[in-house]
């Protein structure tokens, strides 16, 4: 099981890179850029060239307001540029009015999606002519002025972003990974993420090797009592919002948690973000988060994790705090 960070670019793009380049020092794996306020790619264009061994890759960086023709580029750039590190992260952000964006069949349109960078890449790669015809996408044509030409590392690992069953069978028929949300239980993982997943590998004629599952986690920790007073109001906060998310509901419905969903939906949409943590329950709270002592959080996480999952996911804290110091010096989370 390996150590991922992830972390939301919101500060100077330098800063950003560095903080990469921080965790490659203290040995994470690899590490995620999520598409919130700021555009992931930016900041992994200078990480690449201050860092050495780290994969990076975006997390859930937005399919639908990008052509297939645009995340292809930026992936190709990103691949050469880090030597082949590079891994596109795509997801849904089924929040369509926030990009003026109607994606209707979003299973349909992710794998024509998917398809459609594969054939864009290997027209980039062997000069092929560019011939893909969907649904929801048809490229016909590649100038040679718009072909960046072949890359050491043409096999552009993708990743895509699922809690539904269906787009999680997508992910193991047609991508290399998955990263489930960080709010999610070992139950789901175990009843509906693995058995979807397993379906669609065997659908492809793929083995279980072939495939990464990433699962960011929410920690709650700290070296003092403020600090974890501190940490458990931000994780609660966050799991009161994501639990309110309709995308997000499947999760409660498993555990009989509907009347929670239903209550924090209604609070959402009055805007109440400061009483919601409080409908979170200490059932809902302990089923998702990780709780625990500093020198306690990686044996716990190994404890719930450990063959359940490749990889796991800490949020990035600045200042670099001593429990994510042990973490990622811990062997027995992250085995090379």
């Amino acid at each position: 099981m390996k150590l991922d960070m992830t972390f939301r670019p919101g500060g100077d793009l330098s800063f950003d890179a560095k903080q990469i380049q921080q965790a490659e020092a203290l040995g994470f794996d690899a590490a995620w850029a999520v598409e919130a306020a700021r555009n992931p790619f930016f900041p992994l264009t200078l990480a690449a060239k201050i860092t050495s061994n780290i994969r990076i890759g975006t997390q859930a960086a937005a399919a639908s307001p990008r052509s297939p023709m645009i995340s292809a580029q930026i992936a190709w750039d990103l691949a050469r540029q880090t030597g082949g590190r590079f891994i596109l992260g795509l997801g849904t952000q089924m929040t369509g009015r926030q990009f003026s964006e109607e994606w209707t069949d979003p299973i349909g349109r992710m794998r024509e999606y998917i398809e459609s960078i594969r054939a864009i890449q290997d027209t980039f790669q062997t000069g092929a002519r560019l011939r893909y015809r969907g649904k929801y996408y048809q490229f016909r044509l590649m100038l040679p002025f718009f072909n960046p030409g072949p890359i050491e590392h043409p096999d552009i690992p993708i990743h895509i972003a699922a809690v539904s069953p269906k787009m999680c069978q997508l992910a193991g028929e047609v991508c290399q990974g998955v990263h489930v949300p960080g709010f999610h239980t070992v139950s789901y993982l175990k009843e509906v993420i693995q058995p979807q997943i397993e379906q669609g590998l065997s659908q492809a004629g793929r083995k279980r090797s072939d495939f990464v599952l990433t699962a960011p986690v929410f920690v709650v920790t700290g070296e003092t009592s403020a600090d974890r007073q501190k940490s458990e109001k931000e994780v609660k906060a966050r799991i009161a919002f994501y639990a309110s998310q309709p995308a997000h509901r499947a999760v409660m419905a498993h555990h009989g948690w509907d009347n929670v969903h239903i209550k924090l939906r209604q609070m959402a949409g009055k805007q109440a973000w400061e009483d919601m943590p409080r409908a979170v329950s200490d059932e809902i709270f302990n089923e998702v988060a990780i709780i625990a002592a500093p020198e306690e959080a990686a044996a716990k996480i190994r404890q719930r994790y450990a063959g359940l999952v490749d990889r796991v996911g800490l949020e990035w804290q600045a200042g670099k705090p001593r429990w994510m110091e042990m973490m990622a010096k811990e062997p027995a989370v992250n085995q090379t």
